[in-house]
């Protein structure tokens, strides 16, 4: 597989949204990030030798993926049961498939009652609450010297 395989494949789970963040890095939601969605999966578009995706593998299966070769604890993320794979073929098609969508059933089980709320919306309802929450810009102040003021 490679990154357009998995995207196509990741992004016909049901309520997958993707961003880009960290300079090159697709990461894949469960729910937007948004209404409180949470990641499963992050894809390394840069080609910097470190590893071509990190997923949640779940506490069962994180000491078994990694007796596989080319399969480590993810950086900063282990401690969650997140595994970084090094390369595309460590494992075989129907592998990604499986343990992506495992990796979305995990985190899709531990969103709040509150996001899963927004995800049960008809679609329109919920593109549009999407759509209200990433428009909504936080107040940002700046130090005057005479002390904080809005933007």
């Amino acid at each position: 597989m490679d990154v357009e395989q998995i995207r196509t494949f990741v992004l016909g789970l049901p309520h997958v949204a993707e961003t880009m963040q960290w300079g090159a890095k697709l990461v894949f939601w469960v729910g937007d990030k948004s209404i409180g969605g949470k990641m499963f999966a992050v894809v390394n578009l840069e080609e910097d030798g470190r590893s071509v995706i990190s997923f949640c593998a779940g506490q069962e299966r994180f000491a078994e993926l990694l007796e596989r070769e080319g399969i480590l604890p993810a950086p900063y993320l282990a401690r969650a049961y997140w595994v970084a794979v090094e390369r595309w073929n460590v494992l075989s098609a129907v592998g990604w498939q499986e343990e992506l969508t495992a990796a979305h059933s995990i985190v899709a089980s531990r969103l709040s009652k509150k996001t899963l709320g927004v995800l049960a919306m008809p679609v329109r309802e919920r593109k549009r609450i999407i759509t209200e929450r990433k428009g909504a810009q936080p107040v940002t102040k700046r130090k005057r010297s005479s002390g904080y003021q809005k933007l």
